[in-house]
């Protein structure tokens, strides 16, 4: 069922709160990546735009809930989108006991994980933070696979509630990728472990034409068809799941060759050697470069392309070689490509090529989560509203 939509909605003069996703990095007080920022402005600026009275919601890390944490405030956030919007943005402290905001103002709220009932989805949290608007915009993408106040009981709580550009955007791209995709559709799925991505893994393996996995992910796989590991990163209490995947229907490509190393902060006695030819005191830290060009290879011929999940610890560079390659192809490919997830997004800004793909995820758990087929509580919320108007 289709959303209601924040382009729908009539703003003048009305107050509006929006919950946005500026869970950003912070370095030495100050905004260390201000992409999410930015992916946040349109809704503000619509409605600023149109007279409305603007209430933005965020979240900053995990602070302890019922008592204030200076290292998760969001007054960095503050002095950031004072500057991004050309305008005052106060931030306030105590405002779920109410705030005045005028027409064509815009007030941050501070970490709505400071307050108790947060994380645990409290309707009373939710009926309060309704009733200090009269338009809930969910915008979050990056929260909407929680089910917490300031995303799911506040869009049941209010009088009126609908999506925002960013979200409506981000489930496009991810219907587009997985629902309707141009063949052939490759998935690359990296990351440390099989644990939080085997539903993913399963999901992908029924869908896309070539599963190619890297990283801790790769190691179980490989790991599970017998290769030696040494003192890689795996799961071994898993194989029995990576072997049902190594049998099933999904092609996997997995890697020829590795670059192994007796530990991360031992760069220097780096080498690269086929995958099966891991010494006792030996990781794998990277693809070789033999793994790296078929992957490149493989994306080059692709329709579609699903990435999340870098394919080795590319923030040391003598193992990020891997997935600097892949990362190369994919924004050379000429299929539609869709990265996500805060490593991939990381090492696409550290290679300098986030402008060259598609679409850019700003949520790589909600992206998980929707890829998987699991319901994202945000959006669920929407749907019930709008289905108990149809």
């Amino acid at each position: 069922m289709p959303l209601p939509a924040l382009t729908a909605a009539e703003l003048a003069g009305r107050r509006v709160m929006i919950r946005a996703d500026l869970n950003v990095p912070l370095e030495n007080g100050r905004v260390a990546n201000g992409r999410r920022i930015q992916a946040a402005l349109p809704a503000i600026r619509h409605c600023l735009d149109r007279g409305a009275a603007v209430i933005v919601l965020s979240h900053l890390g995990r602070p302890r809930p019922g008592s204030f944490d200076a290292r998760f405030s969001l007054a960095p956030v503050a002095r950031e989108l004072s500057r991004a919007l050309r305008m005052p943005v106060p931030l306030r402290a105590k405002w779920l006991d109410g705030l005045e905001v005028a027409p064509g103002e815009v007030a941050l709220c501070e970490n709505v994980r400071f307050n108790p009932g947060e994380k645990e989805d409290s309707a009373e949290l939710g009926r309060r933070m309704a009733d200090l608007c009269d338009i809930f915009v969910m915008d979050a993408f990056g929260s909407a696979h929680r089910a917490q106040a300031s995303v799911h009981a506040v869009a049941l709580a209010a009088r009126q509630a609908c999506a925002g550009p960013l979200l409506l955007s981000e489930l496009a791209a991810l219907e587009a990728a997985l629902t309707e995709p141009l063949r052939p559709l490759v998935a690359i799925i990296g990351g440390a472990k099989v644990s939080g991505k085997l539903g993913l893994l399963h999901s992908l393996a029924a869908k896309a034409d070539l599963l190619i996995p890297g990283g801790g992910i790769a190691n179980t796989l490989l790991g599970a068809a017998g290769a030696p590991l040494g003192i890689s990163l795996a799961e071994p209490e898993l194989y029995p799941q990576a072997l049902d995947l190594l049998k099933g229907r999904a092609q996997l490509m997995l890697p020829a060759d590795a670059v192994f190393a007796p530990s991360p902060d031992q760069a220097q006695a780096a080498r690269t050697a086929g995958i099966d030819q891991a010494g006792p005191r030996e990781m794998i830290l990277d693809i070789g470069p033999e793994t790296a060009e078929r992957y490149a290879q493989a994306v080059a011929g692709a329709g579609t392309v699903i990435w999340n999940g870098p394919l080795g610890l590319f923030e040391v560079e003598r193992f990020a070689g891997g997935t600097r390659r892949v990362a190369e192809a994919v924004a050379a490919s000429p299929a539609w490509c869709l990265a996500g997830g805060g490593d991939t997004l990381r090492a696409l800004d550290d290679f300098g090529l986030t402008a060259a793909l598609d679409h850019l995820c700003t949520g790589g758990g909600a992206m998980l989560a929707w890829l998987e087929g699991r319901e994202l509580p945000a959006v669920a919320a929407l749907e019930a509203r709008a289905a108990r108007k149809s």
